[in-house]
């Protein structure tokens, strides 16, 4: 397959706030942008291949203690270790397809984590399984952090926002279907059975990218030098005021989101009494909502507002949700049941459709001269950030509600101050260069 010049889209109804169209969005379409529709389910497969491998995973942690014969608390390492490999390579992954384009990184990452998952639904140890989990992750990250890149190669501005909502509708049913699909794998085959199916599912998909994705970084375009060059660069971005603002904003944010996951089992099935039916149905309704209001804001919010609105909006959402979550918890209103809480944790999940999509796409607007570094960036803080809080919302027990919700608040006001004290969206912005 030859390597094309990337399919970039001319910024369409540019919106005030938004910085004026790169130069990749004067480059003409080629294929990679005809075929819309297949490139948006590669990109989306290659978005939710992250959650698959966490929580398709989750309904067989007990039958890995019992199967290895380990303690529950190693058994749980290799959640941790996946997760520290999603957020360390990243960092590997997004410099290197700025210098060699994003085809061969991303194969290369999608065969080795073909080969771990392999390996993992073989150890024979827990100590070998949090190895290979550990090895798992680093290579799906590769998905993930080039997934973003390629969006900022084929598109540009509103366009761009626009996509990452499109996407947000693929991967964002990830989680939803992972424990589900999970659950049915073990009513025929042991937890080795999940690993399996994750082999097959990231084999499939790295024959789909290797027949169909081209590479859409031409070599004029790619960076040069080693990891030197690679680290100024990112110091570079972290240096934009701007841009770290976006990052950080958004960081916090999926911090806010991280807590919700975490915690909510035990807020939901502990504290209110809702059996794990109830819950896994609130979770997913949570979830479509995130959908929704990320369709909402592609199809008919994008183009017509600017991004930092839509922004600005959601991040105000998600805080007064906090807000009303903390005074619950705290006995504010009196004992309140199990649909307040219900309602505010929709309306604060709902809302992350507005923050999740602009922030990447204001950020990534800030770097058509890499993408991958600042992609990188992006998927570390908010793994980094996210990892930091969701070990602080069990931190009084599980019978309380209150650290689950001054998290979350503590988290909203970080972001709305990096957003406003960082991005100054009234502002006019010059254009980075690194």
């Amino acid at each position: 397959m030859s390597e094309r010049g990337p399919s970039a889209v001319p910024t369409q109804g540019a919106t005030p706030g938004s910085p004026p169209p790169s130069p990749a969005a004067a480059v003409p379409l080629t294929a990679a942008r005809r075929t819309g529709l297949l490139v948006t389910l590669v990109l989306g497969g290659l978005t939710a291949l992250p959650p698959l491998s966490m929580d398709m995973y989750l309904p067989a942690l007990p039958e890995v203690t019992d199967g290895l014969g380990s303690p529950a608390a190693t058994v749980q390492l290799t959640l941790t270790a996946c997760l520290a490999g999603m957020a360390l390579g990243q960092l590997v992954i997004g410099p290197m397809s700025d210098k060699w384009g994003r085809r061969r990184p991303l194969l290369a990452g999608m065969v080795l984590y073909v080969l771990a998952t392999a390996v993992c639904s073989l150890a024979p140890t827990t100590e070998l399984l949090i190895g290979f989990r550990l090895v798992q992750g680093l290579a799906g990250a590769a998905g993930v952090v080039i997934a973003r890149a390629v969006v900022r190669d084929l598109y540009d501005g509103v366009e761009m926002a626009r996509f990452f909502s499109t996407l947000m509708l693929i991967s964002g049913t990830a989680p939803i279907i992972a424990p589900l699909i999970g659950g049915q794998v073990l009513r025929f085959a042991d937890w080795r059975g999940v690993f399996v199916v994750l082999t097959v599912v990231g084999l499939a998909l790295t024959v789909v990218v290797w027949r169909s994705l081209e590479e859409t970084l031409p070599p004029e375009r790619r960076q040069t030098g080693g990891v030197g060059s690679a680290l100024r660069t990112m110091r570079g971005l972290l240096g934009d005021r701007v841009f770290a603002g976006y990052t950080l904003a958004g960081g916090f944010a999926f911090a806010v989101l991280f807590s919700y996951v975490s915690a909510s089992p035990f807020v939901i099935q502990e504290i209110y009494g809702a059996s794990p039916q109830a819950f896994s149905l609130l979770f997913g309704l949570n979830s479509v909502g995130l959908i929704i209001v990320g369709q909402i804001n592609g199809k008919l919010l994008v183009g017509r507002i600017s991004l930092d609105k839509a922004l600005g909006a959601g991040i105000a959402t998600i805080t007064v949700a906090s807000v009303a979550l903390l005074l619950m918890s705290t006995g504010v209103f009196g004992q309140v049941g199990l649909v307040p809480v219900a309602a505010a944790l929709f309306v604060l999940m709902s809302a992350m459709g507005l923050v999740l999509p602009n922030t990447n796409a204001q950020a990534l607007m800030r770097t058509p001269h890499a993408a991958g570094s600042a992609s990188a960036l992006l998927g570390t803080s908010s793994f980094l950030v996210g990892a930091v809080a969701s070990p602080l919302v069990g931190i009084a027990g599980e019978h309380t509600a209150v650290p689950m919700t001054l998290v979350q608040l503590s988290c909203s006001l970080l972001s709305v101050g990096c957003f406003l004290g960082m991005c100054r969206p009234w502002q006019p912005r010059e254009p980075l260069t690194v």
